[in-house]
């Protein structure tokens, strides 16, 4: 039986990877992130709610769709979204 991908607007193989820029105003398609360097990470989920993310390790890959990393309130750097 084949997989199928339970989210209507996220690719079950995400094709494409980008750089992300903390700014407290710009917004991305829906993605989901991988975080380089430990820290904080601040984003608004795809969904609308705003929310931060304490001590995450470097080298996470954070698996919830956002649409905004906050350059406020996030510490963590080296941030790449895929999408």
């Amino acid at each position: 039986m084949a997989k199928t991908n339970p989210s209507p607007t996220f690719p079950m193989y995400p094709g494409d990877a980008a750089a992300v820029t903390p700014s407290d105003v710009d917004t991305f398609p829906p993605s989901v992130l991988f975080i380089g360097t430990t820290g904080a990470l601040k984003v608004t989920t795809a969904q609308g709610s705003d929310i931060t993310f304490n001590s995450l390790p470097g080298g996470t890959i954070l698996p919830l769709q956002v649409i905004r990393v906050w350059s406020t309130g996030t510490v963590a750097s080296n941030i790449i979204r895929i999408f």
